[in-house]
């Protein structure tokens, strides 16, 4: 790793062409990167929300497009802390803030 490289967390799926890429992006920026496959490892609903918050982000605008509808931001934390499947990606965290990088290239936004 470079020195004073950006240290990145990605919540990925590796099934998902868009995950993949902004993993090649984030790798091809020399962050120092930590993957995590939420559906193997899920965030907690808290860190959901917090993440979320970070980045702007309305927790229903985090939802993936075929995700049941809710009626709240609340119920939509609930539906992706009990079913990660519907959390859309690829969600990165870096220092300088949290995207939902759809398209792949806004996590050049955060580094």
């Amino acid at each position: 790793m470079a020195s004073g490289a950006a240290k990145a967390t990605i919540y990925h799926n590796p099934r998902c062409a868009k995950s993949r890429q902004a993993l090649a992006l984030l790798q091809e920026s020399g962050a120092d990167v930590t993957v995590i496959e939420y559906l193997k490892t899920p965030p907690a609903r808290d860190t959901l929300a917090a993440l979320l918050a970070r980045g702007g982000i309305a927790p229903r605008h985090a939802l993936r497009p075929d995700a049941p509808e809710v009626a709240d931001d609340a119920a939509a934390l609930d539906l992706m802390a009990r079913d990660p499947a519907t959390i859309e990606r690829p969600l990165v965290e870096t220092d300088k803030g949290v995207r939902l990088a759809r398209p792949p290239e806004l996590v050049r936004e955060i580094l």
